[in-house]
């Protein structure tokens, strides 16, 4: 290949890419909300979810996004593994539309939609028109890397050597599926290498070929870069939950699986009709022919496009009824690391008959749901000094955990309130009652925490050394006062909880002192205005959290 031809070949593949991420941002502008509620609810039944993974790729252009945002579901515990297996089917059906469109050849008309696009997108006055506008021009652009793709290989249908290249896939289908495989995990999108491939195929570089040995050397490659695109699912799995990443794994099983069914049905057929294979046949009658000068050549762009689409619907077919017992064999390879910690709520109903023992098992829960929330709050603070989305992500999951401590917890004390209790027992079941609800907003301003360090990241909101000094004094105390107002309640210690009351004034002048001390630095305009906001929501989160831990310390006083 020449320097020019490498040169186009990138460029071209770059305005591809870029035009189906513009194309796709448009569209997850447009539908983005209906999406995503179209992943949160139509999954519960197997064939919905595939038609959803279906529909919702369809929408974002890109199988890898959709996988990757069920993997974020799977880890916040909104998708459970077996819905997210039939998305995932669904999303390979989805992204063979991105070929289909390619094979229509429309390339020519690739600047009347870059036109129309620009000045919608420009000078519409309407957001969802300058959104359409976006879609327009996306698809317009990925055209004109298809059409240079095209143009810059025109030269390599005459190459002896690319064509012997061609051959050898041929002859070695395992080196084509290689070869597939290797390309997309480059390039890092599925989509973009079979465009890759079409475009090849544009430049007549396969018409020295038959139709069928033509559908024999791409079949390989194709399957091999369906495997390829699982990488960035598999990357987006790192520093999730174990079952983000048995979904990621599910992914890479769906797609080795079906390369290897249909490697081997294609070989036994080739084996037993002699090489006049009837599956290449079919493929290449469906697709048509097209003429190149004055000669009638199969039409190997739509060849491409129609198998990709034939063979992730076989799959879906071939794994449904199998898909199940492939979830729980995931399931079991990949065990989860089981938290006592943070382990659902524990409390017998038969221990109702017997009060005194109930209450001592609700106490065991409640502390456990006061060190989730503590937990909670350190790491949304660890989020906001070193603005870490890994950690943000964990409080919001960790907070439906507390919200579910809180609902179970209070049904078990309904019941227990219900029964024969001394006035004492009754006294700690209405502490308790007060205690889970404290402790439950002590959660609640650590989510609020965690959404500001999200907030700070996201802006770019930066603070003064002196305001952050400032602020992890008063994390601190904060932090150390609720640690200690939990385990005075493990063991009812009065003395500890008589000192956290006291703290109470001191969290509060801190809250005061902070507050004048920030206002002064805006005044100086040594901190900005934006950096104000956030910092005053700060103090105002963590100034409650020690109100809870103080009311907590009362109860613990009666």
């Amino acid at each position: 290949m020449s320097v020019d031809m490498i040169i186009g070949l990138i460029g071209g593949l770059g305005l591809f890419i870029y035009g189906m991420h513009i194309m796709s941002d448009g569209l997850k502008a447009v539908a983005g909300d209906r999406m995503k509620r179209l992943l949160e609810i139509l999954t519960n039944n197997r064939i919905m979810a595939i038609f959803v993974g279906t529909i919702v790729t369809v929408m974002v252009q890109s199988s890898s996004t959709t996988t990757v945002m069920i993997i974020g579901f799977v880890n916040a515990g909104l998708m459970n593994l077996f819905q997210a297996a039939g998305v995932i089917i669904g999303a390979n059906i989805g992204t063979t539309i991105t070929a289909q469109m390619i094979a229509f050849d429309v390339a020519h008309f690739a600047p009347i939609f870059i036109g129309v696009g620009v000045c919608m997108a420009l000078f519409s006055k309407k957001k969802k028109n300058r959104q359409i506008g976006n879609i327009v021009l996306g698809f317009g652009i990925l055209f004109m890397g298809i059409s240079t793709m095209s143009d810059v290989l025109r030269p390599l249908r005459d190459h002896p050597v690319f064509i012997d290249v061609l051959v050898t896939f041929g002859k070695n289908p395992l080196l084509g599926l290689l070869a597939g495989l290797v390309i997309t995990v480059m390039v890092q999108s599925s989509s973009a290498t079979i465009g890759l491939l079409q475009a090849v195929a544009i430049s007549g570089a396969f018409d020295n070929l038959t139709g069928a040995n033509a559908i024999a050397i791409i079949i390989p490659m194709l399957l091999g870069m369906n495997i390829g695109t699982c990488v960035t699912a598999m990357l987006s799995s790192i520093g999730t939950s174990i079952t983000a990443k048995k979904a990621a794994l599910i992914h890479l099983f769906v797609n080795i699986f079906g390369a290897l069914w249909v490697m081997v049905v294609l070989a036994m057929i080739n084996i037993a009709t002699n090489g006049n294979n009837p599956i290449y046949n079919f493929i290449v009658s469906i697709s048509g022919y097209r003429i190149v000068d004055g000669q009638r050549v199969t039409d190997v762009t739509r060849e491409i496009a129609n198998f990709h689409t034939l063979f992730n619907i076989a799959n879906m077919v071939v794994l449904l009824p199998i898909l199940n017992p492939v979830v729980k064999f995931i399931d079991r390879i990949l065990p989860e690391k089981i938290n006592e910690e943070e382990c659902k709520v524990k409390l017998d109903e038969r221990m109702l008959e017997n009060p005194s023992i109930a209450i001592g098992q609700v106490m065991i829960e409640v502390v456990r749901m006061g060190n989730l929330s503590i937990k909670n709050l350190k790491q949304s603070i660890d989020a906001l000094l070193n603005k870490d989305e890994m950690l943000i992500e964990k409080v919001f999951v960790r907070e439906k955990l507390i919200n579910d401590f809180e609902r179970d917890i209070t049904q078990y004390l309904v019941l227990l309130s219900k029964g024969n209790l001394a006035d004492k027992e009754h006294k700690n079941v209405m502490n308790l009652f007060h205690s889970i609800h404290d402790i439950e907003r002590i959660g609640d301003h650590a989510e609020n925490l965690a959404e500001l360090a999200q907030y700070r990241i996201d802006n770019k909101v930066s603070f003064s050394n002196t305001a952050v000094d400032e602020l992890k004094v008063m994390m601190n105390t904060v932090v150390e006062v609720t640690q200690d107002v939990i385990n005075g309640l493990k063991n009812k210690d009065r003395e500890i909880a008589i000192k956290c009351i006291k703290r109470e004034e001191d969290i509060d002048n801190m809250e005061l002192h902070l507050r004048h001390s920030h206002i002064n630095r805006l005044n100086k305009e040594v901190c900005k205005p934006a950096s104000g906001v956030i910092f005053l929501d700060i103090i105002g989160n963590l100034e409650r959290v020690g109100d809870h831990a103080t009311n907590i310390a009362e109860y613990i006083l009666d």
